[in-house]
């Protein structure tokens, strides 16, 4: 960076005299944790190429309406030490410029007025569509790219590949289900644990998993008649009665908020005329959905004879906002510094990756849903190893429970009926079964002693 001497304004070019224009960074979408390390990293990446970085304050909320006032100049300075807090330095907003052409319209002349060559969007589907949408409509004259991140894990990516605040919401989350674990066995009760994920069940397994949970419960497993509100009832209750016929009258369940999404709106109270957002997403919070589920769940236990303690406990907003762990602090850096270099390098209508320490930008067009138009949801994949050992040690009722006649005889002892009423009212659940893990033929080494 260099000054005019005369003017005493900044004059910005790159070590060969090139000035290599002027780079906007914005953030959609809910908060996700390591959004300030893509803000940082990108904005010191680009000052050292000589590059003028301005922060764009609360999402698309300003530019859509024409206002160029809520901007805010970024520096290395001003920059270098964001990466360990979460949050978002320049603010955050739902706020859709795609919903009318004259707000899209609005939202790339504010950008030319600004003089921005370069954007840099930060966010989940919903933002990437915008920023797609936004180098469209731009005609060419403005580079875009877009930085994905969801703590819900569900972009589009190969399956090892995490969206950044994924892993630090698990930790968070996983630290919050142990100390209900803790409390759960030292009241005698039970928890349903609901977890965000507005589709995919990423986060809730991943809490459920490494927590050690009791069982979680996905949108994934549930699919045509079988993804109503009575079987996540009846899972939960076998699940009960399994744990009482081993002599525990404590569990944690955690279920995945994205269950609301497949269920019919009869079967969840008030669906109908719940508030959606700018994206016409509706809002889940706006649901009880945990009270909905122990209510379900409560009434089967009363018919069985059966009268335990349930606490409902919603986790998502603890979670979104939190200090990155290390994980994504370094993740995230990598992000910002490749988004940026790819920018400043002439890139542009791509979504920035990581993907086994490489950087790999995606073409908008090749990660976009050519019927929905928005990007593609990565879901869990239930017939994967890492879904097929997280089932094996969930408490469940299974097939066995159910051929095996003194396991099921205990098991309708405990819900106060006979054997046979017990597999006609549950037997369903075990009906389609994840098959289990497979060693593809490898075998378990002997003892040696």
């Amino acid at each position: 960076m260099s000054y005019d001497a005369l003017a005493g304004d900044p004059v910005f070019c790159d070590n060969r005299g090139v000035n290599p224009g002027k780079l906007a960074i914005l953030v959609g979408g809910g908060p996700a944790p390591g959004i300030n390390s893509v803000i940082g990293a990108a904005t010191i990446r680009a000052c050292l190429s000589g590059a003028e970085v301005l922060g764009i304050q609360d999402g698309y909320k300003h530019l859509m309406e024409g206002d160029t006032s809520r901007v805010v100049p970024l520096s290395i300075a001003d920059t270098s030490r964001i990466h360990f807090r979460g949050g978002s330095f320049l603010g955050i907003s739902r706020a859709n410029p795609t919903k009318k052409p004259e707000t899209l319209a609005r939202a790339v002349q504010a950008l030319r007025d600004l003089g921005v060559t370069m954007l840099l969007s930060i966010g989940g589907d919903d933002t990437c569509f915008s920023a797609h949408r936004l180098a469209q409509a731009s005609g060419g004259t403005l580079r875009v790219v877009h930085v994905p991140k969801t703590i819900d894990n569900d972009l589009d990516l190969p399956q090892d590949t995490f969206t950044f605040g994924f892993q630090t919401a698990r930790h968070i989350g996983v630290e919050i289900v142990h100390n209900l674990m803790v409390d759960a066995k030292t009241t005698s009760r039970w928890y349903f644990v609901v977890a965000m994920g507005r589709k995919a069940g990423h986060l809730a397994l991943g809490i459920g998993k490494a927590a050690g949970a009791t069982l979680s419960i996905i949108p994934e497993e549930l699919s045509g008649p079988r993804a109503r509100l009575a079987t996540i009832a009846d899972i939960l209750t076998g699940a009960i009665v399994k744990r009482l016929a081993a002599g525990r009258s404590d569990g944690v369940a955690v279920l995945a908020e994205g269950l609301v999404e497949i269920l019919p709106e009869e079967d969840v109270i008030g669906l109908a005329g719940v508030e959606r957002d700018a994206h016409g997403h509706i809002r889940i919070a706006e649901i009880d959905f945990g009270n909905i589920v122990k209510a379900e769940v409560l009434r089967r236990l009363v018919d069985l004879g059966l009268a335990p303690t349930i606490v409902a406990k919603n986790i998502g907003y603890e979670v979104r906002c939190a200090d990155p762990i290390p994980f994504d602090m370094e993740y995230t850096r990598d992000l910002g510094y490749c988004a940026a270099r790819y920018l400043l390098e002439g890139g542009t209508d791509a979504l920035i990756s990581m993907q086994r320490g490489q950087f790999a930008p995606i073409p908008f067009d090749e990660i976009m849903d050519p019927v929905t138009g928005r990007m593609r949801v990565r879901m869990v994949d239930i017939q994967s190893d890492r879904y097929k050992i997280a089932r094996s040690y969930m408490l469940r009722l299974r097939r066995e429970d159910f051929t095996d006649r003194h396991e099921l005889a205990r098991l309708a002892a405990v819900a106060k009926t006979t054997p046979e009423a017990f597999r006609e009212r549950f037997g369903y659940l075990a009906e389609d079964e994840v098959a289990p893990m497979s060693l593809h033929g490898l075998r378990a080494a002997a003892p040696t002693s």
